[in-house]
């Protein structure tokens, strides 16, 4: 037995990515911690971060060798030399006939497994296709569109100082249990100690963060539109907009203050089913607030209406003042954005449909390939995702998969997409080689924080980059071994004479450009310290970002001028093992971040406020048949995202209940901790039944993160629901696709003899591991 080492790296279950501070031995994680030496996080940690040793130490379930799907169905291992040079061959041979809009892309790193994005996106490139889908296009590119009407760009994301304001609105989100900015439950809990600051929460469930308001709107699931509508109409009707902000920083206030004043207040409170002296009462502390920030989650952006409702809720901290000051919302700044930006006419082939933020949402997906249409998907990687059980109808993107002539997996396990592919590549894990947190959503001062490796890679496994790596070298795509050699020579020993050739090679081939982080990582990679290869990739964007904006780099603490600044910033996140502050723009820098060339905010969105115009409370109406509306993807005190496969994780909840009101459960005849059949117009499951009083009649839940094909010594058992069994492609926002998860028609009713005796058969197998 070795001994026991302490060492620094990160959450990976939600995008705050806390600092953790670990103790490890023999390849295992003993202790968790957090780590105050953190600067963002400040040793704060919350109950699911000490779970993290379930993610790393059970190997069981692990990838250690290639597999190839066999003419039976089955997979067979095989070396990496043969499943790299059989993919390479396959996807030239679709590149030559069919071009890339054969090829498409999902994933590319998840909330704390993002190094390998520039890696997988190299390749799509080199492919020539701009097909790319992930998590974020499935829940923010309503978000991200309303962002650049309003500010210029879709990369242009807002961010809240929290720690600083005198009132905070919680809209569709429970920080309590999600998190979503850092030190969560410090931060809730220094607001109450506060009695000059306030705490209004907007959600139809009396979520935990809701315990601690000072004002919960409990409004009817589906009805965010029409209560900030009326919010914001009872503000202009009260002249609560702030002039002098409006006058200099906007453009089209008049016609959203004219559209506003249209709102039928009455109708539309009365269709939330909240009471008229509680929406005034949140008018009054709003307008009574020195300074307010918003903070939103899915509960919003995955609701009904959810591109108006991403509108709507920046009108409330834009119309007010609150924006670009101490404790308002602001623009936050990126070492390198996390999303692009799409033009207006940058459509899919096949659908048609919008491009946002260079993303495409995944209800879409099962169109792009189930068609005879010559432009159709072909060939798909997916690489740290799991769509078969996170994307919206999960028959239907299994069936889409199973029509693809190539499917290449890149993940640690046996996922359910691993299943549907050919050939699955196994990955090193999070904790086995670098990685780095890349939702740098602090405001105004903003952090990063590279990871180095806690073990190495289980052997047989391979990190993205070099997976990428050898495909593409197979392909015939990377320069030749001289002019490599040629610049791993000058990376060793000049590294201001590599950046004039490197850049020299990428503007000289545009096919070179495109792959430019594996350049970086074939070398300059093999120059960096503790094996940091990997990290090659932030190479470029470090310099960029100190040339755009050097003196909020200084103002962070590091030193320098002109190319000697991106060094020193890019040396400094090779450092720092607790994170570095790499910009501080301030509060005023956010006008700095803004896209339009006046940089004035554009209130008035023809789309949206012609949206607003048409919206009907009737839309909203509960369907007779499907009455109850269900938060598909609730977050609990032990789910998280589907990374974490070892069911012993979870001290509570291991079947991932249905949650209901206790009325509802007694009208569809079940009790508490009986099984009950869940309903939707295309899917139907069955899952264990509990009560929860803080939900609203008429409205249910259910966990993501679920749904893992799990052996054991009995056979394979599905642990929990597989939630998108239930949802439909075609329930989503009109422009950007976003289904609508949390609002989802469902009925409950009693299951077959039949069906409760598979599911106490599966939940005896389960209880023998759990």
């Amino acid at each position: 037995m070795s001994a026991a080492e302490t060492r620094k790296t990160a959450c990976i279950l939600c995008y705050v990515n806390c600092g953790l501070e670990v103790e490890i031995q023999d390849r295992q994680i003993a202790k968790v911690r957090g780590d105050r030496d953190n600067p963002r996080s400040r040793g704060y940690l919350c109950q699911k971060a000490g779970r993290v040793p379930f993610y790393n130490n059970n190997t069981a379930h692990r990838l250690t060798t290639p597999l190839r799907r066999t003419p039976a169905g089955g997979f067979e291992p095989i070396d990496w030399d043969t499943a790299v040079r059989e993919i390479a061959e396959k996807l030239n041979a679709i590149r030559a006939e069919h071009g890339g809009y054969a090829f498409g892309f999902y994933g590319g790193g998840g909330q704390g497994n993002t190094l390998g994005g520039p890696y997988g996106l190299a390749l799509s490139k080199a492919m020539g296709s701009s097909i790319f889908y992930n998590a974020l296009s499935q829940e923010k590119t309503g978000d991200y569109w309303v962002n650049g009407e309003v500010f210029g760009a879709q990369n242009c994301h807002t961010a809240e100082d929290v720690d600083h304001t005198d009132l905070l609105v919680v809209l569709g989100s429970n920080p309590w249990m999600a998190n979503g900015f850092t030190r969560a439950r410090e931060a809730i809990a220094e607001i109450r100690k506060d009695p000059a600051r306030k705490l209004m929460v907007i959600d139809p469930r009396r979520t935990e963060v809701a315990e601690h308001a000072d004002l919960h709107l409990r409004l009817r699931p589906g009805t965010d539109a029409f209560l900030l509508g009326a919010i914001l109409a009872l503000i202009v009707r009260r002249s609560g907009e702030d002039r002098a902000f409006i006058a200099e920083h906007t453009v089209g206030f008049d016609d959203v203050r004219h559209a506003l004043l249209r709102i039928p207040v009455d109708d539309w409170i009365r269709a939330t089913d909240v009471p008229r002296a509680d929406v005034e009462a949140a008018v009054d502390l709003i307008l009574a607030a020195p300074s307010m920030t918003v903070r939103v989650d899915v509960g919003l952006q995955q609701a009904r209406n959810s591109t108006l409702n991403s509108y709507l809720e920046k009108l409330l901290f834009l119309v007010t003042g609150n924006f670009a000051k101490r404790g308002a919302n602001g623009l936050h700044a990126w070492l390198a954005p996390l999303m692009g930006h799409s033009r207006p006419d940058d459509v899919a082939p096949v659908t048609g449909q919008l491009k946002i933020a260079g993303l495409l949402p995944p209800n879409t997906l099962p169109a792009q390939i189930l068609t005879d249409h010559p432009e159709r998907l072909r060939a798909f990687f997916v690489d740290s995702a799991n769509p078969a059980n996170s994307a919206t109808n999960t028959a239907l993107i299994e069936q889409a998969f199973r029509s693809l002539d190539l499917m290449v997996v890149i993940d640690v396990a046996m996922t359910e997409t691993a299943r549907q592919a050919d050939y699955v590549l196994p990955a090193a894990n999070q904790f086995e080689k670098w990685e780095n947190t890349l939702f740098t959503y602090e405001y105004p001062r903003n952090y990063f924080h590279l990871r180095a490796p806690l073990f190495s890679p289980l052997e047989g496994t391979l990190v993205e980059g070099e997976i990428y790596t050898r495909i593409l070298r197979a392909m015939g795509d990377l320069p030749d071994d001289q002019t490599l050699a040629e610049l791993r020579t000058l990376a060793a020993s000049d590294r201001q004479a590599f950046a004039q050739a490197f850049r020299a090679l990428i503007r000289a081939d545009t096919k070179y450009a495109a792959i430019a982080a594996v350049i970086l990582y074939e070398t300059l990679g093999p120059t960096l310290p503790d094996g940091a290869a990997a990290a090659a990739a932030w190479w470029l964007p470090t310099h960029r970002f100190a040339a755009d904006f050097s003196e909020s780099v200084r103002r962070a603490g590091i030193e320098g001028e002109g190319f000697e600044l991106g060094e020193n910033l890019f040396a400094a996140i090779l450092r720092e093992r607790s994170s570095v502050a790499f910009c501080d723009l301030g509060y005023e820098g956010s006008w700095s971040l803004m896209k339009h060339p006046d940089r004035r905010v554009r209130l008035a969105v023809p789309e949206m406020l012609d949206w607003l115009r048409r919206l009907d409370p009737a839309d909203v109406a509960p369907d007779p048949d499907y009455p109850l509306m269900l938060i598909g993807g609730q977050r609990r005190n032990y789910n998280a995202n589907q990374i974490i496969r070892d069911p012993r994780w979870r001290k509570t909840d291991p079947h991932g209940a249905l949650h209901l009101h206790p009325d509802d459960l007694a009208a569809a005849g079940g009790q508490p901790g009986e099984w009950m059949v869940v309903e939707t117009r295309i899917g139907r499951i069955v899952v264990k039944a509990e009560i929860d009083d803080k939900l609203r009649p008429g409205q249910a839940s259910l966990p993501h993160g679920y749904g893992q094909i799990y052996d054991t010594p009995d056979g394979q058992v599905t642990v929990g629901p597989r939630l998108n069994i239930l949802t439909d492609c075609n329930d989503c926002d009109p422009i950007a696709k976003t289904p609508y998860h949390k609002n989802v028609a469902i009925r409950v009713t009693r299951p077959t003899a039949r069906e409760v005796e598979m599911m106490e058969g599966q939940a005896a197998r389960l209880g023998d591991v759990v």
